[in-house]
This record gives structure tokens, C-alpha cells and sequence, in this order.
């Protein structure tokens, strides 16, 4: 599935994943590939993208390391909408 992680400032990421978690307001939820469509507002916490991240120089330092294959970026607030095996995540 293709993930775009949009901040008023930049796109920080953009590219295909094997996953993706955020932090939505009733509770983390992960989407998958196929994934039905959805709409959320997202609360503080930490997007965690499943895949082979490749990061751009430039945002590189917004993003940490976890385990195996997983990259986590530290969000205040957004929203995030999955349709047709596409995440746009709108991040504060």
C-alpha cells in the first residue's frame, strides 16, 4: 500500500509500506494492504510504518528506528484517510 505523511511544513514521507499504525483517538488502529476505506482524527502518539523506509535527508531527523523493519515518527495531533490502498496522514 502507498503512504504519504504530510506536516505543514513538508511531505516528510511518500512511498510503499507493508503497514501502517497511528494513534487514532479511540485507540491505535493498524491498516493493511487492502484495508477498507476510513477517516480519522488522530491524538498525540507515534505513527509506526511497517516496510523498507527509505527517508529523505532533509526529514530524516523527525523519524526514529524501532525493531526489525519499523519506523516511528512522533505526532501531536491529524487526520488520516485510506482509500483504494492509499494512506494520506495530515500530521501536526
Amino acid at each position: 500500500m502507498y503512504l504519504e505523511i504530510v506536516s505543514p511544513e513538508a511531505t516528510l514521507f511518500s512511498g510503499e509500506v507493508t503497514s501502517v499504525t497511528v494513534p487514532g483517538v479511540n485507540g491505535d488502529f493498524e491498516m493493511l494492504n487492502n484495508h477498507a476505506p476510513v477517516v480519522s482524527l488522530l491524538k498525540e502518539g507515534t505513527v509506526k510504518i511497517t516496510g523498507n523506509i527509505v527517508l529523505e535527508e532533509e526529514v530524516e531527523n523527525r523519524f526514529t528506528k524501532g525493531d526489525k523493519n519499523t519506523t516511528l515518527l512522533k505526532i501531536n495531533s491529524g487526520t488520516l484517510e485510506m482509500n483504494g490502498n492509499k494512506v494520506i496522514v495530515l500530521a501536526d
